[in-house]
């Protein structure tokens, strides 16, 4: 623990004195509102609640997540800093969650900053709470498990371009594989179980569960086991790299 904070913080300090946490951020939140506002048809639907929002941001954390992550490994290889880093007295499962921990924290403050969407709804009517708290604590999750899938990719290449574009394909396919289009077009050649299997896997049959206002424990298990899944992953791909 004497070698973790040091790097947490270092870590953390690192994404606000560069301008991507602002820009994550600022796009984030204007997305956002777009979405929930504009092509959520808010106030068509005449319901207080954040359904739109939330239907809408699996796929912003999609596009935008990945540019936090892609800052863990490629961009520290590619300007050669990482070689400072491993000098240090830190174990490598050390560095892996504290990089994979400062990222998270800030999605977690991005996503608190719309919390004026929670006073919105409470001021046009009487939403449930509970679910909206359910939301967010989903949103939390798999921004964990976007991030733990692009500090991995991350970790495989000192080009952030291609760290960015691979966490980005990743993560949409985790979000489209339970889709009825996608399980049809493998229904021809995969039997019931195997189809089950995919569906199961997908960030959207959980995250829309959690949505819904009752906390699985499945639905929780599911989305920390990603996330444990990929940072042993990455730690597997940093020793590697270290040893080439």
């Amino acid at each position: 623990m004497r070698t973790f904070w040091p790097v947490f913080k270092r870590e953390l300090c690192s994404y606000f004195l560069t301008p991507v946490a602002y820009v994550f951020t600022l796009l984030l939140l204007l997305l956002s509102g777009i979405n929930t506002f504009y092509l959520g048809d808010f106030y068509q639907r005449n319901q207080a609640d954040l359904a739109p929002f939330f239907d809408y941001l699996p796929w912003l954390y999609a596009l935008l997540l990945p540019t936090l992550a892609m800052r863990m490994w490629s961009i520290e290889r590619q300007s050669g800093s990482i070689e400072l880093l491993m000098c240090l007295a830190v174990g490598t499962a050390e560095a892996v969650v504290a990089k994979f921990l400062a990222a998270w924290v800030v999605s977690g403050l991005a996503l608190a900053l719309t919390f004026p969407l929670v006073i919105t709804v409470n001021y046009l009517g009487a939403p449930d709470n509970g679910v909206i708290l359910c939301g967010y604590l989903a949103s939390w999750l798999l921004a964990g498990s976007c991030l733990a899938i692009g500090g991995c990719l991350s970790a495989l290449t000192k080009n952030p371009l291609i760290a960015f574009l691979t966490a980005m394909a990743l993560c949409l396919a985790f979000m489209a594989c339970g889709f009825p289009v996608v399980l049809d077009v493998l229904h021809g050649w995969s039997s019931l179980p195997w189809l089950d299997g995919v569906a199961s896997l997908s960030f959207l049959t959980h995250f829309e569960g959690l949505c819904r206002g009752v906390i699985d424990p499945q639905d929780v298990l599911y989305f920390f086991s990603q996330i444990i899944g990929w940072l042993a992953a990455t730690v597997i791909a940093v020793e590697l790299k270290k040893a080439v």
